[in-house]
């Protein structure tokens, strides 16, 4: 599976040690990812390892041995179940021991993933924790096992969905938006389990994208074309953008402090969601 992610539509690829990965597999599953990282090209893309949770065995060798042997071609650790900034502290200062030992030239980032009721409570200081933090991701099942909601698929809509009067996440997302625009990280929506179903990830697709999120994790090639149209600007909203920067800039110009485009006024807070679509 590694070596199809690696020519796809992707920009990153996640090589998971932590749930498909059965118990007794996971100490030989190391063995399959250092020559991956090695051996095969994964172009511009960024290259991610999952590590296992900080509450078993089995994280700490992930780390260590991982970086130690292929350091220098893993651009992120992702940590599952963050749930307290002591969760990315003990990453960073485990990569800071490892990079000062073997000389790596290069400082590896960290993705957290808030999928826990404590990570919920947690995400701003989490957030703050480390300057190796590059990234929120949402993780919808198991965080709605951590909260005891009933939730027969990851990141699907269900008959639970249609009985509660609103968006089941939205708190969690939103707070997950908001921690990481307050501390410059990006923050990614977790994945969508059914990759036959076009029209749900359609629409598990949109709800993030319209909550402010970066991206959405794929667990299908198939899954990547929908997900990046959805996560892209369109022609006519860079077109539409283009044009209020420019309308702007020319009222700015003429010493006006607002400008009109297309009927409507336009002022500073416009520009300002124009340029970060353009």
């Amino acid at each position: 599976m590694i070596p199809k992610a690696a020519p796809s539509a992707a920009d990153a690829v996640c090589i998971d040690l932590e749930d498909p990965v059965a118990p007794d597999e996971k100490p030989a599953s190391r063995a399959n990812v250092v020559p991956a990282l090695k051996e095969i090209d994964f172009g511009r893309r960024v290259r991610i390892v999952r590590v296992n949770g900080l509450d078993g065995p089995f994280a700490y060798p992930d780390l260590v041995e991982i970086v130690e042997a292929a350091g220098d071609r893993l651009d992120l650790v992702m940590i599952p179940k963050a749930s307290s900034p002591r969760d990315v502290v003990f990453v960073d200062m485990l990569l800071n021991q490892i990079e000062s030992s073997i000389r790596l030239p290069m400082r590896i980032g960290i993705e957290a993933q808030i999928e826990t009721a404590a990570g919920y409570l947690y995400a701003r200081e989490i957030a703050e924790s480390s300057p190796r933090l590059e990234a929120l991701i949402f993780g919808a099942g198991d965080y709605a096992a951590s909260m005891r909601m009933p939730s027969p698929a990851i990141g699907e809509r269900d008959a639970h969905d249609e009985i509660y009067p609103g968006h089941r996440w939205h708190a969690v997302m939103h707070t997950i938006v908001a921690a990481a625009r307050a501390n410059g990280l990006r923050c990614m929506d977790g994945p969508y389990a059914g990759y036959t179903d076009t029209a749900g990830l359609v629409r598990a697709s949109r709800i993030p994208q319209a909550l402010g999120f970066d991206g959405k994790q794929c667990i299908h090639p198939a899954q990547l074309a929908t997900v990046n149209a959805t996560f892209s600007p369109s022609d006519a909203e860079v077109a539409k953008a283009t044009a209020i920067v420019e309308a702007y800039d020319k009222a700015v110009s003429a010493g006006q402090g607002a400008a009109t485009h297309d009927g409507r006024m336009i002022d500073a807070a416009n520009v300002r969601m124009a340029r970060t679509t353009l």
